[in-house]
């Protein structure tokens, strides 16, 4: 049985939503079991009735506008706290939030603690290509500043991700850049580069812009979490860009609403895969046990997926598989 630890208060919902992913998780795993962390008025009387669910009561919960590490510190009776002491404790293999990302990321690196070898942590997703190809985009946001080390070891995560959650045989890796060129760049990314080309001629394929993260021509592209967050968001913004226009033309013409009522289940697809609630978020790669992170406004279907990806990481020995690239690669 893989038992997965998930914060019944994170996200900007209400508790019951998380309840509904996990009632809904444990449905489609008959081999799961979910510990679940939050108030004794959230989450007693939900394992009461489900076989396979179990309480951990807490008493603090961290909100969105706090100081990460300044409030991991102090409320150590948190959801997210208590949930990573869980699992390093061995009660879960595997922790679930939708709650502050930077406190998930201070928890998990202090309570679970990061693999042997591991210099820093970093946030991974997958994203769809329009090749149909999807792409390991690594770190999202953890680590602002990097050192070209750092960035190999980013590479070698999301290739083990790679193998992991997309099946990929053989993962190539690509460096963010301002150009593909190899001379292109600030000092950082060509020293990061120099860094790639000596630890993998196997696998790394050079740089590439902006443009190559939705269009599935790598199966990993690293940068640093400054940069790396910079992209997400960005495409994030244009997303909710042009689901806007779409709106407004829909309101302006009849035969752009019934063209909206017609590709409405596709555009619904489109959104999913950017979101990449099916792949249960975004993951914290370097850490003693996989971390899934969803986004804060989260839905039951995110959460389901969320907790049954993060049990997928857990049966797929993703941990193991990280820590032998860093290995071999020393």
């Amino acid at each position: 049985m893989t038992t997965i630890c998930v914060d019944a208060m994170g996200g900007d919902e209400k508790p019951e939503v998380v309840l509904a992913g996990i009632e809904a998780a444990l449905a489609q795993d008959s081999d799961l079991e979910v510990l679940v962390a939050g108030n004794e008025d959230v989450v007693a009387a939900f394992c009461e009735s489900h076989d396979r669910a179990r309480a951990l009561v807490t008493t603090e919960v961290i909100g969105m506008e706090e100081h990460p590490a300044e409030a991991v510190r102090t409320k150590k009776d948190s959801s997210i706290v208590r949930g990573c002491a869980a699992v390093r404790a061995g009660e879960a293999d595997g922790f679930f939030s939708a709650g502050s990302t930077g406190a998930i990321f201070a928890a998990a690196t202090l309570g679970i603690g990061r693999i042997r070898g591991i210099k820093r942590p970093a946030i991974a997703c997958a994203v769809p290509g329009a090749s149909g190809r999807q792409t390991v985009f690594l770190d999202m946001g953890a680590n602002a500043d990097v050192r070209p080390e750092m960035i190999v070891q980013f590479a070698q995560m999301g290739r083990a991700y790679s193998r992991v959650t997309i099946g990929t045989t053989s993962p190539k890796v690509a460096l963010l850049s301002n150009g593909s060129e190899e001379t292109k760049g600030s000092e950082a990314v060509i020293a990061e580069h120099e860094a790639l080309v000596a630890a993998g001629p196997d696998w790394f394929v050079g740089n590439c812009e902006g443009t190559d993260i939705l269009q599935g021509r790598f199966d990993v592209i690293v940068s640093d979490g400054f940069a790396g967050n910079v992209a997400l968001k960005t495409l994030e913004g244009t997303a909710k860009f042009i689901l806007a226009e779409v709106k407004k033309a829909v309101k302006g013409s009849v035969k752009a609403a019934i063209g909206a009522f017609l590709l409405k289940d596709s555009l619904k697809g489109v959104a999913a895969a950017l979101s990449g609630d099916e792949h249960g978020g975004a993951i914290l790669l370097g850490v003693k046990a996989p971390v899934l992170i969803g986004h804060g406004a989260t839905s039951a279907n995110a959460v389901m997926h969320g907790t049954l990806a993060c049990a997928a990481a857990v049966r797929g020995e993703l941990v193991n598989k990280i820590a032998q690239d860093i290995t071999q690669a020393d």
